[in-house]
């Protein structure tokens, strides 16, 4: 296709927002391309001037209300706004949560509809109940659990497939993004809205702010970077615990190719993972970090799990597999490289996050 001729993207000086919009300019030069964001995290305000130095419009907005968003129309929203915390509205008020995970799922698909716009949404893998991961049957390795193969089961040692039973309890979080994927259905349903969505792993790589609840990758690096200690945190407080991943610049990639053909992808839903092969435990990623970064920290053991911590989540993303040549191409110490390198060559600006 040509280059579309407008792009807005919501949480747009994100980690991830503000790397698609690089992308996107950079691939589609002619394109107006715009990142919509509140600044509400920290460290999204070093993203900035990047966006600014690429040509990309930054409006100061938050996607709660209808009239802080740019004036449209715009032929692309791509929704990866949100509050990313796993362990969000737990001891706290969710208020925050809802309000910008699901009702600011619905003021972008109100523009979406208003504007004509086709959707991108990016989901998680969180949707997927916390229960029905956690029975599957498993086997703990030398460092890591892995999950067993059962026949005729959703879930294999290669990971979960979008037939995975869907009724039960998956986080708050989580459950926010299951119902924004569930009212994209009605949109496109009663109002011809044209959406792609997908469900994505771990997303990791350069310019993620690392915290303890998400962007562990990050955080693993910063600590062995700054030499400041780390904690196992649940399952015995072994480390064994597993999550598949993916390079920011491959989901990039792959949201480029769903824009490039979108007419190919309109109403797709599913996994977006690094699986099996692009996984690692935490004592793996320790490993990793001791390797690439040249240090070691003192982790300390903390037995018992958190709130809605999972064993293990990996993604069969088959499905995807089987209706494009795309495939992620940047593993785990491939990750840590990057972020290595960019923490490496932000010292300054990143110490004072850490």
């Amino acid at each position: 296709m040509s280059s579309p001729a407008s792009i807005l993207i919501t949480g747009g000086a994100g980690f991830v927002g503000s790397s698609l919009a690089l992308q996107l300019k950079n691939h589609f030069p002619q394109t107006r391309v715009v990142s919509l964001d509140n600044l509400y995290r920290r460290g999204s305000e070093l993203n900035l001037p990047r966006l600014q130095a690429a040509g990309i419009e930054f409006v100061k907005g938050d996607i709660r209300h209808a009239n802080e968003f740019p004036a449209g129309p715009f032929e692309f929203i791509i929704e990866c706004s949100a509050e990313p915390s796993v362990l969000a509205g737990y001891g706290e008020s969710p208020d925050y949560l809802m309000e910008t995970n699901l009702m600011g799922t619905y003021r972008c698909l109100e523009q979406a509809r208003q504007w004509q716009s086709k959707t991108i949404f990016l989901s998680t893998s969180r949707v997927y109940p916390i229960s029905v991961l956690e029975k599957h049957p498993w086997t703990e390795q030398p460092t890591r659990f892995t999950w067993n193969d059962v026949p005729g089961a959703a879930i294999s040692s290669g990971g979960v497939t979008e037939d995975c039973a869907m009724n039960a309890a998956r986080s708050l979080y989580g459950w926010t993004k299951f119902a924004s994927e569930s009212l994209i259905e009605e949109y496109r349903a009663g109002f011809g809205l044209r959406a792609v969505t997908n469900r994505c792993s771990v997303i990791a790589g350069p310019w993620q702010m690392g915290k303890v609840d998400q962007g562990v990758v990050a955080l693993w690096v910063f600590r062995h970077y700054f030499g400041k200690p780390l904690k196992y945190i649940g399952y015995g407080g072994t480390g064994k615990q597993v999550r598949d991943m993916l390079h920011v610049a491959d989901i990039c990639d792959l949201v480029t190719e769903q824009i490039s053909h979108f007419e190919k992808w309109e109403g797709w839903l599913g996994n977006v993972g690094g699986g099996l092969a692009i996984s690692a435990s935490l004592l793996e990623l320790t490993g990793i970090c001791q390797k690439v970064i040249g240090r070691e920290v003192p982790i300390a053991a903390e037995i018992e799990n958190r709130q809605a911590d999972l064993r293990i989540f990996l993604a069969d993303s088959s499905r995807l597999f089987s209706r494009t040549s795309w495939r992620p191409k940047r593993n785990v110490e491939k990750i840590v490289a990057d972020v290595f390198d960019w923490v490496r060559a932000n010292e300054k600006e990143l110490k004072p996050l850490v």
